[in-house]
């Protein structure tokens, strides 16, 4: 216990002394087994109003549920249900949740339901990978979408009516065992793999507390802990406010190719290099003459279409780039050859294959 007052007092004159210019390893960094589990479950909504379906799937459902309330429904009665929906259910628990926590859930639509707005969820059982339930959900979907059809069949759609949330509608039932208080260290693994990062992550730790911490690979530092459960909490706590300066990422271009979107990163590159910039710009107009026949002849009133085909090229221009040209005189450069988004991207790959490129081209 003396050894972990002297650290709380060395982490007040050690907190105080550190620089603006660092983030927290807290925002840097997450502790390894401390992380979430996704959980899903199939239900039933009801209360509809004629908004439900009627599949194979929602009619063996709903007989299921009638069966676990002793109610036996004749094999030849196919019940016509409107106001019942099939949906799946998923959410994602939390790291440390205790049993009667509460937990949001998300209902979703599996069949052809229309909407699930004004219906009610059904308790349905949320499992986890080992097939285990870690929760039990329930209560008044809530829907954001809004979907109207006429009788001639036209139909208006506001984002999504077959997607609802429910706030606090699942119980916490099971604890998802966590390794945090087990074994004698602890390990920080870094959101964004770098080596350089991983070395200044430990040797801020180190700075603190001399060979308690040591750096496994671009991802995880592994550090001495407390064994007691209380202990380690405060160790932990002092430790992710801990401020270091992470290493700049790696020069990369990211490249959207459905929006135009282009990031370039402040570390991108150029080899000398000479591009030229053209294009070739086709206007067709399509006009429609009326021909009129002679006062005394037989003819009759014609329409003929007349194409005008037009051609035109914009003039080429070539700009240079010496060796290691920076961000904003490639950007200049772009933008003075008023290149749109496409034809950036034309350049960008055209650079990359010609090597002079220094820095990750990534098109998602």
């Amino acid at each position: 216990m003396k050894l972990i007052n002297s650290i709380l007092i060395g982490a007040c004159l050690f907190l105080a002394s550190q620089t603006a210019n660092g983030q927290r390893i807290k925002d840097l960094a997450d502790v390894a087994g401390v992380r979430p589990n996704q959980l899903i479950g199939y239900g039933l909504v009801v209360g509809l109003p004629g908004t439900g379906e009627q599949s194979p799937f929602t009619e063996q459902s709903f007989k299921t549920m009638l069966s676990n309330f002793g109610i036996t429904m004749p094999a030849s009665l196919k019940p016509k249900i409107k106001n019942v929906a099939a949906v799946a259910v998923h959410a994602e628990l939390p790291a440390f949740s205790k049993p009667g926590q509460t937990i949001d859930v998300t209902v979703s639509s599996m069949g052809s339901a229309q909407s699930l707005r004004g219906g009610t969820l059904l308790q349905t059982m949320l499992m986890g990978l080992d097939g285990n339930a870690y929760a039990v959900a329930q209560g008044s979907v809530v829907v954001s979408g809004l979907g109207a059809e006429g009788l001639d069949g036209s139909s208006v759609v506001i984002n999504t009516p077959t997607v609802g949330r429910i706030a606090n509608g699942a119980l916490v039932e099971r604890e998802v065992q966590s390794p945090f208080t087990s074994g004698d260290y602890i390990t920080f693994n870094l959101k964004n793999s770098d080596f350089t990062t991983a070395k200044r992550l430990s040797d801020a730790i180190n700075d603190f507390i001399a060979g308690s911490a040591r750096a496994l690979d671009a991802t995880s530092v592994r550090v001495n802990a407390p064994r007691d459960a209380a202990d380690r909490v405060s160790f932990l706590s002092t430790l992710e406010n801990l401020e270091f300066e992470p290493d700049t990422p790696s020069a990369k271009i990211i490249v959207n190719s459905r929006t135009g979107t282009i990031v370039i990163g402040s570390e991108v590159r150029l080899l000398a290099a000479a591009i030229t910039h053209g294009g070739i710009t086709v206007t067709i107009n399509e006009t429609e003459n009326i021909n009129q026949p002679d006062a005394f002849s037989e003819g009759v009133t014609a329409a003929t279409n007349q194409s005008i085909v037009d051609v035109r090229k914009d003039d080429s221009r070539m700009f240079v780039f010496d060796p290691g040209v920076t961000l904003d005189t490639l950007v200049k450069a772009i933008n003075d050859v008023g290149a749109g988004p496409g034809d950036v991207m034309a350049i960008l790959e055209a650079l990359e294959q010609a090597g002079a490129l220094r820095g990750d081209l990534v098109i998602i």
